[in-house]
């Protein structure tokens, strides 16, 4: 049982890291960044949220 609740909360958090990271880069486009820029921000943001769950 606790397996399955620490392998779901980690789905949760990936997941939540991914459209904040989406959203970000939606938001740094509009704003006129470039596609390389967007890309680093949704890295840097996945990975720091990816980080909490350690």
């Amino acid at each position: 049982m606790t397996v399955a609740i620490v392998l779901l909360t980690a789905a949760l958090v990936v997941a939540a890291a991914l459209l904040v990271a989406t959203a970000a880069g939606i938001l740094a486009r509009i704003d006129g960044a470039t596609i390389p820029a967007v890309l680093t921000l949704a890295c840097a943001v996945t990975a720091t949220m990816a980080a909490a769950i350690r």
